[in-house]
C-alpha cells in the first residue's frame, strides 16, 4: 500500500532537526504506553496549539488528524508533536481527534479522543473608509477574489521541514500590538469577515521584521493586504506581513528571525501606516499573538 499525503509528510518532517518543548500543560491520555497531551491546556477559539505524543518508538510513523485534518508531526526531546490551528471562526466545543502509530512487525495502534476548544469573545469594530475601497467595481472585485484565492491556496501547501527555531519575536519593535484579532468588523455600516490579524501603530518607515526563520514563500502587491510578505515557517506554519510601505525580500529567501523584511507602510486598504501582522496553521487562521508565547528551545 502506498503511503498517503500525511504519510509522506511525516516521514520528510522526521528528517528535520527539531527543539524541546519544556512545558506540559495538559493532562496526558494514556493508551498502552502512548501518552497523548495538549498544550495549552485550555485551547481557545483561534488559538495554535500543540499535539504532544509521548512514549513512541523511534522508529515508529505517526499519522493524526483534527476535525478530520491532517496532522504533520516532529521529533522533540519528549517524543513527537504536532502544530494544531483552532481557526477564528470555529464554533465553541469538542472537536474529535485520532492518532495511529505504526511500527513495523506490529499491528497498527489507534487512539482516539476529543479536544475542547473553549469560546472566546470578540469585539466588534466600526471603521468608516472610502467608497471606491468597500464597494468595488467589477474588474477590482475580481482582482480581489484572484488574490485572496492565490493567498487560500498558498496557506494549504505545507512544507516538510521545519523552519523556525526557538522563540518567536515581535515583527514591529518598540510598540505593542493592538487587540483586534477576530473583531467583527462592520465597516461603512456593513458587517464584513473578521479582522484576522494583529494591527502594530508604527510610523511608515519603521522596520518590520521576520518573527522566526523561514523561506519568504510571497511577495507582491495586493489590493486589499497592499504590499505584502508572506513567510513560509515549515509544517503549515506561515506569517503575513501586510500594508508594507516596501519590501527587502525577495521570493525564495531564507530569513532569520529578526531580519528586516521590509518597512511600515499604509498600502493597500489601510486607514494610516501600520502592519498587519498574521498567522496560519494550514487554513486555520490563528491569532498570530499565541506564537510569542510559546515556550520552545532547541
Amino acid at each position: 500500500m502506498k503511503p498517503g499525503p500525511a504519510g509522506l509528510l511525516l516521514a520528510a518532517a522526521l528528517l528535520a532537526s527539531v527543539g524541546q518543548l519544556t512545558v506540559l500543560a495538559a493532562p496526558l491520555s494514556a493508551h498502552g504506553k502512548v501518552k497523548v497531551g495538549w498544550r495549552p491546556a485550555q485551547v481557545r477559539v483561534g488559538d495554535v496549539a500543540w499535539m504532544e505524543i509521548q512514549g513512541v518508538p523511534d522508529n515508529a510513523a505517526l499519522e493524526g488528524s483534527l476535525g478530520g485534518r491532517p496532522l504533520a508531526f516532529f521529533p522533540y526531546a519528549g517524543g513527537r508533536a504536532a502544530l494544531v490551528g483552532i481557526d477564528v471562526e470555529t464554533k465553541a466545543g469538542t472537536q474529535p481527534w485520532r492518532l495511529a502509530v505504526m511500527t513495523a512487525g506490529d499491528p497498527p495502534q489507534t487512539i482516539e479522543g476529543r479536544l475542547k476548544v473553549h469560546r472566546r469573545d470578540f469585539p466588534v469594530q466600526r471603521l468608516t473608509l472610502p467608497t471606491k475601497m468597500v464597494d468595488l467595481n467589477p474588474e477590482t472585485e475580481r482582482r480581489a477574489v484572484s488574490e485572496a484565492d492565490q493567498l487560500r491556496t498558498l496557506y494549504r501547501t505545507v512544507s516538510p521541514e521545519r523552519f523556525w527555531r526557538g522563540r518567536f519575536t515581535r515583527p514591529v519593535g518598540g510598540t505593542e500590538p493592538g487587540t483586534g484579532f477576530g473583531s467583527r468588523r462592520v465597516i461603512n455600516g456593513q458587517p464584513k469577515a473578521p479582522h484576522t490579524g494583529i494591527d502594530f501603530g508604527a510610523a511608515a518607515g519603521t522596520p518590520v521584521v521576520a518573527v522566526n526563520d523561514g523561506r519568504v514563500a510571497l511577495v507582491a502587491n495586493f489590493f486589499f493586504p497592499g504590499r505584502l510578505v508572506v513567510i513560509d515557517h515549515g509544517l503549515g506554519l506561515y506569517t503575513l506581513y501586510f500594508h508594507l510601505q516596501e519590501a527587502t525580500v525577495t521570493d525564495g529567501d531564507r530569513v532569520h528571525r529578526g531580519q528586516p523584511i521590509g518597512a511600515v507602510g499604509a498600502t493597500g486598504r489601510a486607514t494610516g501606516p501600520h502592519l498587519h501582522f498574521g498567522a496560519h496553521v494550514g487554513a486555520a487562521r490563528i491569532d498570530p499573538a499565541t506564537l510569542f508565547e510559546l515556550t520552545v528551545t532547541d
